[in-house]
């Protein structure tokens, strides 16, 4: 049970590029993890569909936590000060991220946008309110039931992806 980790990336990079961003950063979430390698590979796929070169530069790894986020700001903008958008793989580590970006002298979301994922309490609490992906909380719990009861039952569960959202809010 799981939100489309991938698509919902794919989501938030072509949003970040329709509003005029060229240099998008990302702070990913745990490479070995599901979520953290496929909202990279939405990330890398809508680049490459837009034309815009992959830059090494351009990518850190977070382990979901705000402090990961704040260190992997830090570390985007000592590589790539030019950077004008940072996608980031959580709501919290997208905390992190606005509080290096303040020290460092920049503004969200006019030098630099940022946008999240979960559409958690983070995103709300956050200063500018963020920009995210929301993932169906409801439902991937009312589908962990059914698939737990079907196990019960002794059926075979099926794998289940369910649709992310983009929200909208300050941060892009």
């Amino acid at each position: 049970m799981a939100a489309d980790d991938r698509d919902g990336a794919r989501d938030m990079v072509r949003h970040l590029l329709a509003q005029g961003r060229q240099r998008i950063g990302v702070v990913t979430g745990p490479l070995d993890t599901p979520g953290g390698v496929e909202r990279l590979a939405g990330y890398r796929e809508v680049l490459a569909e837009a034309g815009v070169n992959y830059d090494d530069r351009l990518v850190v790894s977070g382990d979901y936590s705000r402090a990961s986020g704040e260190a992997g700001a830090e570390l985007l903008l000592a590589q790539a000060p030019e950077l004008d958008a940072v996608f980031v793989a959580s709501d919290l580590m997208a905390q992190g991220v606005l509080t290096a970006l303040r020290r460092a002298g920049r503004r969200v979301p006019q030098d630099v946008a940022v946008g999240g994922f979960d559409d958690s309490p983070a995103a709300t609490a956050a200063s500018p309110s963020l920009t995210t992906i929301r993932q169906p909380w409801d439902r991937i719990s009312s589908e962990m039931v059914r698939v737990l009861l079907a196990q019960i039952g002794g059926e075979d569960p099926a794998a289940v992806i369910l649709p992310t959202e983009l929200v909208r809010r300050e941060s892009t």
